[in-house]
């Protein structure tokens, strides 16, 4: 099938709404990591989808809402657009104090992407790429190597409803769109990573039922790359981190049998510099544990992040962390705040500076989705 503007994003948000399938309780050892308050700007959702930072005194988590830690306490800066309802973040890359970039979807009214740019002092719409009339851009991902350059990806669904993946680079002087045409079928990317000007990965999904997907950035263009799946049925990637040329890693979920609605299990793929092999993974119970989410202390201390359905089949869901320390991936425990019917799901997490890992998300205090931010600097 095409993808769509309005089918990418149903894709691109999927992770917080999967089908309630029972799991298990939550974890009972002590986490290292703690619950930091956070503000609410909107009434409605607030969930945080991204986050990027350029010191432990600057560090952005964008989503629903729009938030900044300056080293002592978070606070709101509300940017155009990002309401709490329709319209969202999806990226954001953090040069400095004063320089900051975020890509999201607008729905509502005139649909499309929206780029803004951070000042220092308030976030602005900047212009973006432009593409052929009654076309609809998509933005799913960011990543940076430096302040000139900045990756943004999605999917852009022309006039005639063909479908093509979205690659919008900035250089320093202007945002620049390459498109690449999708096979019938349809593919979407929803995550992107870069550690260097010629190492870039893409990850997402392809098919009618889902099969992991992959693209590479060398310097000059992006192209295909093989990626495993574990069965026949869903096989979805939802992050990626490049550490280097030989070690990357994509996250996700997959379902054991040939159905959407069986139980999503934890997908973990590793790049070697050869071949993206699957690497095991550990779930909480024996239903739902998708993973949307990555961020490295270092080459041996990662952490991979989602949330986990309740054992009872009430459709309730916690906070899910696993660890790779070098030699397997564990289930570490990790805080879910909401009281009552809980609904707690992590999705983007950064690093700082060494041994100070923030991961953020929602807590869903009825009727509302709240941001949650959990922080160590124990490490494992």
């Amino acid at each position: 099938m095409k993808l769509t503007f309005s089918a990418a994003i149903l894709f691109g948000l999927a992770v917080a709404v999967f089908q309630a399938t029972p799991a298990l309780s939550q974890t009972k050892p002590e986490s290292i990591f703690k619950v930091v308050p956070t503000p609410n700007e909107n009434q409605t959702n607030n969930a945080l989808d991204a986050a990027s930072a350029s010191s432990p005194k600057d560090i952005w988590a964008v989503g629903k809402s729009t938030i900044h830690f300056d080293g002592t306490k978070w606070t709101a800066f509300p940017a155009p657009f990002i309401d709490g309802v329709e319209n969202f973040l999806t990226g954001v890359v953090d040069v400095s104090p004063t320089l900051a970039w975020a890509v999201g979807n607008v729905i509502g009214g005139n649909p499309g992407q929206v780029i803004e740019q951070w000042d220092g002092k308030q976030w602005s719409v900047f212009p973006g790429p432009n593409f052929p009339p009654n076309s609809q851009a998509a933005l799913f991902g960011m990543a940076s190597t430096s302040a000139n350059d900045i990756w943004a990806v999605g999917s852009l669904a022309d006039a005639a409803g063909a479908g093509f993946n979205l690659f919008e680079h900035w250089d320093g002087t202007a945002w620049t769109a390459t498109t690449i045409q999708q096979p019938p079928t349809g593919e979407s990317l929803l995550g992107v990573s870069a550690d260097a000007t010629n190492d870039a990965w893409a990850v997402g999904f392809k098919g009618a039922n889902g099969q992991t997907f992959a693209m590479h950035w060398n310097g000059s263009e992006w192209a295909d790359v093989v990626t495993p799946n574990v069965t026949k049925g869903t096989n979805r990637l939802e992050a990626v981190l490049a550490l280097s040329p030989k070690n990357a890693w994509a996250v996700g979920f997959f379902t054991p049998a040939n159905a959407d609605r069986e139980p999503r299990r934890t997908l973990i793929l590793h790049w070697d510099g050869k071949t993206w092999k699957v690497v095991p993974s550990p779930n909480v119970g024996t239903n739902s544990n998708p993973l949307s989410g990555l961020t490295a202390n270092s080459a041996n201390d990662i952490y991979a992040f989602g949330c986990h359905f309740a054992a009872d089949g009430s459709g309730q869901f916690r906070t899910l962390v696993l660890h790779w320390d070098g030699n397997s991936w564990k289930v570490v425990p990790s805080p879910s705040p909401t009281k009552g019917f809980v609904g707690d799901v992590l999705f983007s997490g950064v690093v700082p500076s060494p041994g100070n890992v923030w991961i953020f998300g929602s807590e869903h205090e009825a009727p509302n989705a709240e941001t949650l931010a959990i922080h160590t600097t124990t490490g494992n």
